[in-house]
């Protein structure tokens, strides 16, 4: 891997590695997939204005997230059926998070349970990604599991009411290999086979409301964050509805095409929070520079799903961590060239929306 010098660079590798059912499955987005390549294009038009003069000469990346450290604000995001790209799935990615100090998101979609991430890192922090059920009884079970396992919060995704038009996944045909199932859900079931992914959607509730994530909100035991808001208007109702905070998140462009970039969506959402909740923002992150124009927007942190992704089907535990470690020593570096200290010392006085002649 020492080639590899860019998150770029990993992606080339991962697609060149992975058969062309997999590859679509984790590179592809929703139709046209004009928001898949949106949400990359949009944080590379916005510029960034570096201060001069500043007067440091160290820097680190720490922040803070949802009450506690993490070395970089770059946090793991939910990725579903990661043993399709490395046989150390999620066990792997949760030992590259926890030794890059900081946050792995587990999906519910997930080919290892929390209790093993949580047995196998067990000095990291952990949060679940959670789908609403038709049966509350299984969405119930499935968050009291990661409560169980020591999971500080909870990470309620609401833009999947249907899934996406994935073409690519209908032009390969892609299906899941036999027997590769979503334990979570299958123990939450009591089923003893592995469950498709067609039938695990055809479980989930499509009609989830705010007095639904209400109730969600008031049983669970750790803070609730809820996943797929793009407009201050549903950003506002989620934290006057109990949400901790929110996740900028278009779903990386397999749902809703033609929807927002989540650079764009961005600060209309931190606007309408207005410090009441954490805001946190993912969608075509790729360099270090990404991450500081979105800390400069206004989110705490960020969260890169396909980019570890590619890390563990390139190098396994070891290339996911150095994916992270890339984004760490870019977002150093790019703190560095602004005159910023830390994170904390970022602004939206160092973003300009202009595009360049």
């Amino acid at each position: 891997m020492g080639e590899l010098i860019s998150v770029a660079d990993f992606e080339r590798a991962a697609a060149e590695r992975l058969e062309a059912g997999v590859a679509g499955y984790f590179f592809g987005g929703a139709c046209d997939e004009v928001t898949l390549k949106e949400s990359v294009a949009a944080w590379q038009r916005l510029r960034l204005r570096p201060r001069v003069l500043a007067g440091h000469g160290e820097w680190g990346t720490q922040a803070n997230v949802l009450g506690a450290e993490v070395s970089c604000p770059v946090l793991v995001a939910p990725v579903a059926y990661q043993r399709l790209v490395d046989q150390g799935a999620e066990l792997a990615m949760a030992r590259a998070a926890a030794a890059a100090g900081t946050v792995m998101c587990l999906s519910t979609l997930a080919t290892n349970r929390p209790g093993e991430v949580a047995a196998a890192a067990p000095g990291g922090r952990h949060w679940f990604q959670l789908y609403s059920f038709r049966d509350r009884e299984v969405t119930r079970a499935l968050m009291d599991e990661a409560v169980d396992s020591g999971f500080e919060a909870i990470v309620v995704t609401v833009d999947a009411a249907r899934g996406g038009k994935r073409e690519r996944d209908l032009r390969t045909g892609f299906r899941l290999p036999e027997g590769l199932g979503v334990p979570a859900v299958q123990a939450a079931l009591g089923s003893a086979r592995a469950v498709t992914i067609e039938e695990t959607f055809a479980l989930m509730e499509p009609a989830l409301s705010w007095e639904g994530l209400e109730a969600l909100v008031g049983e669970c035991k750790v803070p609730v964050l809820i996943k797929g808001v793009l407009t201050g208007e549903d950003a506002a109702r989620a934290v006057e509805h109990g949400a901790a905070g929110v996740v900028v998140s278009n779903h990386g462009g397999r749902q809703l095409d033609c929807s927002l970039s989540t650079a764009a969506a961005l600060p209309e959402v931190v606007d309408a929070v207005a410090g009441r909740g954490t805001v946190l923002v993912d969608g075509g992150i790729r360099r270090g520079t990404d991450v500081a124009v979105a800390l400069a927007l206004g989110a705490d942190a960020v969260l890169v799903g396909r980019p570890t992704l590619w890390g563990l089907a390139v190098g396994g535990e070891a290339g996911a961590l150095r994916v992270l470690e890339l984004l760490r020593e870019e977002l150093e570096l790019a703190l560095a060239l602004l005159g910023c200290s830390s994170p904390a010392g970022l602004d939206r006085g160092h973003v300009s929306s202009s595009r360049p002649l």
